[in-house]
């Protein structure tokens, strides 16, 4: 047992860091070792390690990751960016304009997939205004994360938190919706006030390209528009298996004809094939910490310490530092198989909003603060941790203290 605590340890020290120290193995390359030596070291036997894994889930976030991705090489997003960019109102609005925006689209598609798309457009429609593009990344980034709590299909680890929780999409949606939206005037408040002396971009503009030189297959945007309404008709009118509309969806996006549609191999490559990888690692590393005596000490002593993991409220601080320490998907992988499932709702809501909000505080919260960073980065766009950190604070703790709240109303009416 003392090898299956050495390897879980190390291999959740490394995905904090983000890096295993004199080596070239990010995260996922760590859990997957961690993996393997569960397997080699740790006495799993591979059908174990196999079973482990929530095979459901995992076909689900590959649909939903399919479905996402047709509307990216579709040219949607850049069609989104242009019709923004075409609006004639004062800094403030627009800002508000994308928030709306973001929160929308990170709660109905990957949200991970969205802010890939939408950074550089979102330079290019900032500098071709003459903006500064730092407080609309920021926003848009927050947004993006705290919209997608709200949502069962917004976020890898709301899935993963369904599907622990055993929860419908219409359930998840009572758990979080609320609060999500709410996020979005706080976003819009705290970012209008931290920079409503700074809209003035310092470098010269850039013009986004028109709608007539991008790529935009409408054909595709429509075809994705449909499945994706019968997704969300079936999640909440129908009793179907989620991961099975799921994988009904992306089987439908994947059969295109030779001259008009899009090609299986470019939707593919919108599947992020690591988090899946990573995902499915830590089924088999928590599987194997499972076996051991050591969960049952570890709570009984954080219930000693005053840590009841079945609090709600100690959940959403226990997650949301856990999840700014390491990433979202491991916290929620790690901690949702010991939350109290005697009160779904409330129990989701910790995990959910604690997991999508704190992950604004800090830019290496979650990878859609990781992408808007650097994605910035390559254009030349700095944001250093502090100028993320002086924003994404105040709108971290407000979001929470909404969560708070929110759990409060969902226990008095429970």
């Amino acid at each position: 047992m003392t090898v299956v605590l050495v390897i879980f340890l190390v291999t959740y020290a490394v995905i904090a860091i983000g890096y295993l120290p004199g080596f070239r193995i990010d995260r996922t390359g760590a859990a997957l070792l961690g993996a393997i030596a569960m397997i080699v070291f740790g006495g799993l036997a591979p059908d174990a390690a196999w079973d482990s894994a929530d095979f459901g889930t995992l076909a689900l976030l590959f649909g939903l990751m399919v479905v996402s991705g047709a509307f990216y090489v579709a040219g949607f997003y850049h069609w989104v960016a242009v019709r923004i960019a075409s609006l004639e109102v004062r800094p403030a609005v627009l800002l508000a304009a994308l928030i709306a925006v973001s929160t929308l689209l990170s709660s109905l598609l990957t949200n991970d997939v969205v802010v890939v798309a939408m950074v550089p457009l979102l330079i290019e429609i900032a500098l071709g205004r003459g903006l500064n593009p730092v407080p609309f990344l920021l926003a848009f980034g927050f947004a993006s994360n705290a919209g997608s709590a709200g949502s069962m299909i917004g976020s890898p680890q709301n899935i993963i938190i369904a599907g622990q929780m055993k929860v419908s999409f219409t359930q998840f949606l009572v758990a979080g919706a609320v609060p999500a939206l709410l996020s979005m005037a706080v976003i819009w408040a705290v970012i209008v006030l931290l920079y409503r002396r700074h809209w003035a971009a310092d470098n010269p503009p850039v013009v986004l390209a028109g709608d007539k030189d991008v790529a935009i297959n409408r054909r595709e945007i429509i075809k994705a528009s449909v499945v994706l309404a019968t997704v969300l008709v079936c999640f909440l009118f129908t009793g179907l298996h989620y991961p099975v509309v799921a994988l009904a969806a992306a089987g439908a996006l994947l059969l295109n004809r030779r001259v008009v549609g899009v090609s299986s191999s470019d939707l593919l490559g919108r599947v992020d094939g690591g988090l899946l990888l990573l995902v499915f690692s830590l089924y088999v590393i928590n599987g194997a910490f499972a076996q051991t005596d050591y969960p049952e000490a570890a709570l009984q002593w954080l219930g000693g310490h005053g840590f009841d993991l079945h609090d709600p409220y100690t959940m959403l601080v226990v997650i949301s530092l856990l999840s700014d320490l390491a990433d979202n998907n491991s916290a929620v992988l790690l901690l949702a198989p010991y939350a109290d499932t005697s009160q779904p709702l409330v129990t989701t809501a910790a995990l959910a909003l604690g997991a999508g909000f704190s992950s604004n505080v800090v830019n290496f919260g979650s990878l859609a603060g990781i992408i808007v960073v650097e994605g910035a980065a390559r254009r030349n766009v700095r944001i250093s941790f502090m100028e993320f950190f002086r924003a994404g604070l105040p709108v971290g703790l407000a979001c929470l203290l909404l969560a708070a709240v929110w759990i409060a109303v969902l226990q008095a009416f429970g």
